[in-house]
Parts: C-alpha cells; structure tokens; sequence
C-alpha cells in the first residue's frame, strides 16, 4: 500500500489517487493552479495554510484506505 508522508509533493499524492483532490479542497488547499500541481511539500503547504499536518495526512490517507478496500 502506498502511504502519504509528509515529504510528498501535491502532484505525487494526485499520482497515488486523484481521490486525494477532495481532501484538499476540504481543507482549503489549492492543489491546481493552471492545471498544475501546486508546488511544495505537504508539509510545507499544511504550514504554510495554518493546517494540523497529522489530520491532514489521515485523511489523506483514509482516501487511500478506502480505494483498497474497495
């Protein structure tokens, strides 16, 4: 199973699932931006828009989950 960490690009995690897009829009995070991954890590975008990394992940990862038990 593939895991997001924090040290993965936005277009990496879009790579693993293009699910992942709902999450950040629940969070407020532009991950396009004309058409193109916005740069930056996942952890520098969760400091850089004030968000809690660790809840962020999870629910990246929950996204992940669920595809594989589907």
């Amino acid at each position: 199973m593939d895991e997001i960490t924090k040290d993965m690009s936005i277009e990496e995690v879009l790579d693993i699932s293009v699910d992942t897009v709902d999450v950040f829009i629940e969070y407020k995070i532009p991950c396009m931006v004309d058409g193109e991954p916005l740069w930056g890590t996942i952890e520098e975008i969760a400091k850089k828009y004030n968000i809690d990394l660790d809840k962020l992940l999870a629910s990246l990862n929950s996204v992940i989950s669920r595809e594989l038990d589907d």
